[in-house]
């Protein structure tokens, strides 16, 4: 998967949803703001939580969008390699296949 092109077209889709329900949008990403808020949890360390929960619900618009805000916040390749290790050991064979994609978003986002 080329990721980058993939979360170009995702971006468009969600752009769409947006002048199609702007208050529900908005209320998404009041939500996202709060939610990553620094707090008692490192931004870094919930960018990594995200990842997990998008690995284990097999969304690989969540893994594209939250690999590339890990890479901002300075997450290594190694630590995202740790986490979906944990999110195969909470999710099984599925999470190990989308724990590979997550591993190769980051590759190619990092690039």
């Amino acid at each position: 998967m080329d990721w980058k092109k993939y979360l170009s077209n995702a971006s468009q889709n969600l752009a769409r949803f947006r002048k199609a329900a702007p208050d529900t949008a908005k209320g998404f990403g009041a939500l996202s703001q709060a939610a990553l808020a620094e707090g008692a949890i490192s931004l870094r360390n919930k960018e990594l939580i995200c990842i997990a929960i998008g690995i284990a619900k097999q969304c690989d618009d969540c893994i594209g969008f939250h690999v590339k805000a890990a890479i901002l916040a300075g997450v290594t390749r190694e630590e995202i390699a740790d986490v979906i290790c944990v999110a195969m050991y909470m999710g099984g064979g599925p999470s190990f296949m989308y724990g590979a994609k997550a591993l190769e978003a980051f590759d190619q986002l990092n690039a």
